[in-house]
C-alpha cells in the first residue's frame, strides 16, 4: 500500500524538462574569431592573384556564421581591402607592406569570402572580388595638387617606361630585363610636368651586353630559375628633363606547398588601357566564378542593411529611460577602420 501512495505521489509530482541552450550570441565584425577569419581571406586573396598589388585589410563589413554540425561552421565575410606598396611577386610579408596613402589615389577592393572552420581549422571555400580607384572628385577635393591614377596605354607613360627600362639595362652588367606589366603611373602638370612610373620585370637568360646583339633572342627564365623584380622611375619633363630609374630584382623564389605560384598569370609587355588592376580580373580562384550566385547567399546581409540595422537599435535605445553616463554598445557590424575611408 505504501508502495502504491508513493508511486502516485511521484506521478503527480511536475515534470521539469531540459530547456535546450540558448544559441552563442552572434560573431561581431570585431572579435577575435571574426579578424582571424579575415586574415585567412586575405591571404588567400593575395596568393591567388595574378597581378597588381597585395591588398590589406581596412574593414570587416560584415560576417554570418552558418553551423553545419559538431565543430564544423560555414563562415561568410564582406571585406573592404586596400592597395598596398607590395608588388603581387614580392616576397615582402604583407604585414611590412605599406598601405598607399589617400593622397597617392588609394584603390579599394571588395571581397566576399566563403570559409569553412572545421575542428578549429580555417580555409577558404570561394571568393569573389573587384577593386576601383578612389574617384578623381574625392582625391581633388582634400589634395587639389595631388597627381591622378593615368591609363597604362597614355603615350606619356608608355615612353617613360620604355625609357626607364632601356636606361637600367644600358648600366647594368647583369640580367636583361624586360617588362611583365605596369603597375600603376601617374602625370603632374603643375608645377612641374612629371611622370612618376611603377612597373613589374623579368631577367631573361641574356646579359645586358648580349641582348644588344640580339634583343629578339632574350627569353625569360624558366620557371626553376626565374628572377622577377619591380622598378621605379621619375620622368622629369619640365622645366628641365631628367630620368631616374631604380630596379629591384627579388631573387628567385621556391613556391611553398600551399602556396599559388602568381608568376603564372603574368604576361609580358601586356598594356591596357586601365588606371589600376581590377581584383575581378586578376584574382584566380577556381572554385568561384562571378555567376556562381549559390555560393553567397543573397540572404547574407548587406553593409547598407547592417548600417540601417544599427540605427535602428540606436533608435530604439533613445526611447528607453537609461541611467546617467549610459552608453549603448557598438553596432556588432560594420567594423572598425584600420586605414581610412574611400
Amino acid at each position: 500500500m505504501k508502495a502504491l501512495v508513493a508511486l502516485i505521489l511521484l506521478v503527480q509530482l511536475p515534470v521539469h524538462k531540459a530547456v535546450p541552450a540558448a544559441p552563442p550570441a552572434p560573431l561581431g565584425c570585431d572579435d577575435p574569431e571574426s579578424e582571424a577569419a579575415a586574415e585567412v581571406a586575405v591571404s588567400y586573396i593575395n596568393g591567388h592573384s595574378h597581378h597588381g598589388y597585395k591588398f590589406a585589410l581596412n574593414r570587416i563589413e560584415n560576417i554570418r556564421v552558418l553551423p553545419q554540425g559538431l565543430n564544423n561552421d560555414i563562415i561568410f565575410l564582406e571585406l573592404d581591402l586596400l592597395e598596398t606598396t607590395c608588388h603581387i611577386l614580392s616576397p615582402t610579408p604583407l604585414a611590412n607592406c605599406t598601405v598607399r596613402s589617400f593622397t597617392q589615389h588609394a584603390v579599394e577592393g571588395d571581397c566576399d569570402v566563403k570559409l569553412q572552420k572545421l575542428d578549429g581549422k580555417l580555409s577558404v571555400l570561394a571568393s569573389k572580388c573587384h577593386s576601383h580607384a578612389d574617384s578623381r572628385e574625392d582625391v581633388l577635393q582634400l589634395c587639389p595638387d595631388c597627381p591622378l591614377l593615368a591609363s597604362w596605354n597614355d603615350t606619356e607613360v608608355l615612353t617613360t617606361v620604355t625609357a626607364a627600362l632601356n636606361d637600367h639595362n644600358s648600366k647594368t652588367a647583369d640580367a636583361y630585363l624586360r617588362l611583365l606589366e605596369i603597375g600603376r603611373a601617374n602625370i603632374q602638370y603643375e608645377p612641374a610636368h612629371i611622370v612618376y612610373v611603377e612597373f613589374a620585370v623579368a631577367a631573361t637568360n641574356c646579359s645586358a651586353a648580349e641582348a644588344g646583339d640580339n634583343v629578339e633572342a632574350c627569353q625569360l627564365l624558366p620557371d626553376d630559375q626565374s628572377n622577377f623584380g619591380f622598378c621605379t622611375a621619375t620622368k622629369v619633363v619640365r622645366p628641365s628633363q631628367d630620368l631616374r630609374v631604380d630596379c629591384q630584382l627579388y631573387g628567385h623564389q621556391v613556391p611553398t606547398p600551399d602556396s599559388q605560384d602568381t608568376s603564372a598569370g603574368l604576361v609580358p609587355s601586356v598594356v591596357q588601357g586601365f588606371i589600376n588592376h581590377n581584383l575581378k580580373l586578376s584574382h584566380n580562384n577556381p572554385v568561384a566564378s562571378e555567376s556562381s550566385s549559390s555560393e553567397f547567399p543573397t540572404s547574407m546581409l548587406s553593409a547598407k542593411s547592417v548600417a540601417k540595422r544599427a540605427v535602428a537599435a540606436v533608435a530604439q535605445h533613445d526611447k528607453v529611460p537609461h541611467p546617467v553616463g549610459f552608453v549603448p554598445p557598438p553596432p556588432p557590424c560594420p567594423g572598425k577602420i584600420r586605414h581610412f575611408k574611400i
